[in-house]
């Protein structure tokens, strides 16, 4: 029997109070639904938002929450072991250990860390221990662009090649509209193709706090959908939200059906955990070679390059139009482009993101 698998993602608006604090019965209710799925087979590794909500609760003393990034990553390592030991506290209650897992960029752009972060969830779940995983925003300034921590959802979901994300919020799923502006919106309930339009439908966050909103939450679905991951959007605070997200009950949040074509686990490393490091832009020739034939990217099809990128960094390629078509590792270093091999970026490393 094939192994179960789901990611979940709690969103800072769900784990915290209206003044900050840990909203404790979120978390009892999400690790008792962990629990029963557990029981059934399932692996479940838990993603948490909040530290830094959590944090100025503690020592904000009522004043407006900052806005700069060291401030912010100060206050988070406040937050960080209050929400942790509510986290422990609301599986204790069940009998079942927790793990902090921290991670940064650095564990998703290096292959060797990729790795490593693998193992050390695969030897958490041999031990019987939920993997409770934040960013280490800390220490790791580019935590704070990641989106309420959607998209580190999405590439771990991708790390432990899980069957499903679950991404829980404070809305229903992804709606037509947005409700406060609009009272005819309704849920999305399924979705199997991104476009233009529906990304039109996502708007930011409004709530204050959090750094994600429903367009991250569209980003990190199209991550892990083409990961072939199946992604579910749903209401934190409903009852056993978890398992009807699993389950598919009709009328609870938004389904993202996974892509039919399933990119492998480096291929997505490469498309969604690497950090581009330049652009490589090219001619139609290479575009139709890129698209139409799956050949390699010569450099005889590159018009022009950008930024400080050498061998083996993730660099975007971008087509005639000035849209991005690609993205993959290159061979080849930004200083010495025109004398190095003629082959820029080979097929094996390269990733079509034009259906994207």
């Amino acid at each position: 029997m094939t192994t179960r698998s789901v990611v979940v993602k709690i969103g800072t608006t769900s784990v915290t109070e209206a003044g900050g604090g840990v909203d404790y019965a979120v978390l009892v209710n999400i690790a008792v639904d962990v629990v029963n799925l557990r029981s059934q087979g399932w692996k479940v590794v838990v993603v948490t938002s909040g530290a830094i909500t959590a944090g100025w609760a503690e020592v904000g003393k009522g004043r407006p929450r900052p806005t700069d990034a060291v401030t912010l990553q100060a206050v988070s390592a406040v937050g960080q072991p209050l929400l942790m030991q509510a986290w422990r506290n609301a599986f204790g209650e069940l009998g079942v250990a927790v793990g902090q897992v921290l991670l940064a960029p650095l564990d998703f752009s290096h292959r060797g860390q990729y790795l490593h972060a693998r193992g050390t969830l695969a030897a958490l779940e041999h031990l019987g221990v939920v993997p409770i995983v934040n960013e280490n925003d800390a220490v790791a300034d580019e935590e704070i662009r990641y989106g309420d921590n959607d998209r580190l959802a999405a590439l771990v979901a991708n790390l432990i090649g899980a069957s499903h994300l679950v991404l829980l919020t404070d809305t229903e799923g992804l709606l037509t509209a947005d409700p406060r502006l609009d009272p005819t919106a309704t849920l999305i309930e399924e979705v199997t193709a991104f476009d233009a339009e529906l990304l039109d439908v996502a708007g930011a966050t409004r709530s204050g706090v959090g750094s994600g909103g429903m367009a991250s939450k569209l980003a990190a679905a199209r991550m892990a959908t083409w990961s072939g991951v199946t992604t579910v959007i749903a209401p934190a605070r409903a009852h056993e939200s978890l398992r009807q997200a699993l389950s598919g009950t009709p009328g609870f949040g938004t389904t993202f059906h996974p892509r039919s074509g399933r990119l492998s686990a480096r291929k997505a490393w490469i498309a969604f955990a690497v950090s581009s490091r330049g652009t490589l832009r090219i001619n139609q020739g290479a575009l139709q070679a890129l698209e139409r034939l799956g050949r390699s990217l010569l450099r005889v099809g590159v018009v022009a390059h950008e930024g400080p990128f050498i061998e083996g960094d993730a660099v975007d390629i971008v087509g005639p139009d000035g849209a991005i078509i690609a993205k993959g590792l290159v061979r080849v270093n930004a200083e010495s482009f025109d004398e190095g091999d003629d082959v820029a970026v080979h097929r094996d490393d390269l990733v079509l993101l034009r259906r994207a």
